[in-house]
């Protein structure tokens, strides 16, 4: 956004002002939109909108459901799709999505408020999916994350919808790149966007994939927001039981924190890896499911 355009946002603002006296809700919701504009546009705004454009997210005429598990990403997620509709030139639809997979009466009481005060208008659909994994012994945590995104687009595609916006970050891509490394033998990263192969026409993309969950954090402190931390039932009902990717997750996090402290740009290589692999240095790599090696042209 120019800073024409942020003028003649103001003058908008003064123009609605004068018609009427904006609620103390509504002062607050356009507090919270300036901030992710203004206070954080460097940090939020600018990563955001060069991901969108930087991976081709969106297409004129495309209608995106913005999924919302109630967690500060997804909020902030649905919050800069707002503003992008808003501010951008393109003619898009958007739904705000939220599954409804088995939670507490008091974490979805929290989702709608918080919908509420942000001014985003969800869409509520119930599932049993909670229920389902919850004997489950072997892998719940990923059944459960299959359940959870075949739900998504099963919806969003009775909404009309042909993409779904999911909210992972900046951190969660760097923390899969080197769990794949780590723990799986392999070099894979979270891609900014892929097709569904059990949806077809449907689309999955990540517009805050640029976005650092630090500064996420800082958004959320800085308008006094609180959003769900993890309303999953295993973490609510067991504290004996630890989810293993969450572990890992968690470790990937004390590990990158520790390389900070001799590098502070070890974040930025990481991500620059994956996308400067070097097939000339490399002993193998897949490509479409096939398995290559560096044999095959070494005489050529």
């Amino acid at each position: 956004m120019t800073d024409t355009e942020e003028r003649t946002e103001e003058k908008t603002d003064k123009k609605e002002t004068g018609k009427r006296a904006m609620t103390e809700e509504e002062l607050r919701t356009r507090e919270i939109e300036k901030s992710i504009i203004k206070r954080f546009r460097k940090e939020i705004w600018r990563p955001f909108v060069r991901a969108l454009n930087d991976y081709d997210m969106i297409k004129e005429g495309d209608n995106i459901a913005v999924c919302i598990s109630g967690g500060k990403d997804s909020m902030l997620l649905a919050k800069c799709m707002q503003e992008i509709l808003r501010h951008g030139k393109m003619e898009v639809g958007l739904k705000f999505l939220v599954m409804d997979p088995g939670y507490n009466p008091e974490n979805r009481k929290l989702i709608e408020e918080n919908a509420k005060t942000l001014g985003i208008p969800i869409h509520i659909f119930e599932s049993d999916i909670f229920n389902v994994v919850v004997d489950v012994d072997d892998s719940p945590c990923y059944l459960c994350a299959r359940m959870r995104r075949g739900n998504l687009y099963a919806n969003a595609r009775e909404l009309g919808c042909n993409k779904i916006a999911l909210g992972h970050h900046f951190d969660d891509v760097i923390e899969t790149i080197l769990m794949s490394m780590l723990y799986g033998a392999q070099v894979n990263t979270m891609m900014p966007k892929l097709h569904s192969t059990n949806f077809p026409g449907m689309e999955l993309i990540r517009p805050l994939y640029l976005v650092k969950e630090a500064d996420i954090m800082a958004w959320k402190d800085y308008n006094h927001l609180r959003f769900l931390q993890c309303a999953c039932r295993f973490t609510e009902e067991s504290t004996r039981r630890e989810n293993e990717e969450l572990s890992k997750r968690k470790e990937m996090k004390k590990l990158i924190a520790g390389f900070r402290k001799t590098n502070p740009y070890i974040e930025t290589n990481i991500f620059k890896s994956v996308g400067n692999v070097n097939l000339d240095a490399c002993i193998g790599y897949v490509k479409n499911g096939e398995r290559h090696n560096f044999l095959e042209e070494y005489d050529r």
